[in-house]
C-alpha cells in the first residue's frame, strides 16, 4: 500500500473516532433542537396581550420563555382561542398552556398542572360613567352580561343561574378583547373577568370596576397527562424561578 492512500485511510479513520467520540461525549452539540410549543389567546393582558408591534407579550410570556430555557428548550408560541386550548393540548398539538389558566378539579381530570404561579378573583367591570353599578351577581339578575367561554368567569356565572334559578343573559365571546369592545359600545350591561386583567382593560378602555367577587383562583401553566419529564422540569424551574429577582422584574414590567 503506497503511503498516500495509507494516509488518506488514516485520516478517514481519525475523523470517525472523533465523530463517534463526540456523539456520546457530547451529544448537545449533534442532537436536534428542542422546541416547547406553547399554547396562549392573546388577549387577556397582561398576561398575554399582541403588542402595538403585533408581538405576542406579557407575563406568561416571558415567564414560560424563562422556565423553558432553564429547561434547554426553545419557545415556539401558539395563538388560538382560549376554548381550544385544551382540545389541543389532549391532541398534541401543543406542549404546555401558558394563558392565565384557572387550576380547576374539572380541568385538572384531563391535564396536569404546575404549582400555581398567581392567585386571581373575578369582577365584575361596566361602562365608565354607567348608571349601573352592581355590587354583587346578584344584581346582574335581568342584565346582559359578557364571558369569555371556556372561562372560570362562564362557570361562575352559569353556575349561579342554575343554582339560584335567576336569569342572566350571558354572552359568550372568543375574545375577552371582544366583549370590553360591546361593553363600551353599551351593548352589554356588565362583563365578568378576572380581576388583574379587570385592572388592565380599566387603563386602556373606558370601563370601570364596579364589585369584585371573591372566586380565590390560582393560575398554572398545563401539561398533557403523562407528560411527567415535563411537568417535573417546569415544577422544579418555577418553584426556584419565582423566588428570584427576574421574576419581580416581569411583574414590575407588566404592572409597574
Amino acid at each position: 500500500m503506497n503511503k498516500i492512500v495509507l494516509a488518506i485511510l488514516i485520516v478517514i479513520i481519525l475523523a470517525a473516532v472523533v465523530l463517534v467520540y463526540s456523539f456520546y461525549i457530547y451529544p448537545q452539540y449533534i442532537s436536534p433542537k428542542r422546541i416547547l410549543r406553547v399554547g396562549t389567546s392573546p388577549d387577556f393582558p397582561p398576561f398575554e396581550y399582541i403588542s402595538p408591534e403585533g408581538e405576542i407579550v406579557g407575563i406568561d410570556i416571558d415567564l414560560i420563555k424563562a422556565l423553558a430555557k432553564k429547561l434547554g428548550y426553545e419557545v415556539e408560541i401558539v395563538s388560538m382561542s382560549f376554548d381550544g386550548l385544551i382540545p389541543a393540548l389532549i391532541n398534541n398539538q401543543i406542549d404546555v398552556i401558558a394563558s392565565g389558566i384557572t387550576i380547576t378539579s374539572e380541568r385538572a381530570e384531563v391535564v396536569s398542572f404546575t404549582v400555581p404561579y398567581w392567585d386571581a378573583n373575578q369582577a365584575v367591570i361596566v361602562a365608565k360613567e354607567s348608571n349601573f353599578m352592581p355590587k354583587s351577581l346578584d344584581d346582574l339578575v335581568g342584565k346582559v352580561v359578557g364571558v369569555q367561554s371556556g372561562t372560570t368567569a362562564e362557570s361562575l356565572l352559569t353556575d349561579f343561574v342554575e343554582s339560584k334559578g335567576k336569569n342572566i343573559d350571558i354572552r359568550r365571546y372568543d375574545s375577552y378583547v371582544l366583549a370590553v369592545k360591546d361593553l363600551v359600545n353599551r351593548r352589554l350591561d356588565a362583563v365578568v373577568i378576572d380581576t388583574p386583567v379587570a385592572e388592565a382593560f380599566v387603563k386602556t378602555y373606558d370601563v370601570a370596576i364596579s364589585c369584585i367577587v371573591e372566586t380565590g383562583e390560582k393560575y398554572g401553566l398545563a401539561v398533557r397527562k403523562g407528560d411527567t419529564e415535563l411537568l417535573n422540569g417546569l415544577n422544579r424551574a418555577l418553584e426556584e424561578f419565582l423566588r428570584s429577582r427576574e421574576w419581580q422584574e416581569i411583574i414590575s414590567k407588566y404592572l409597574g
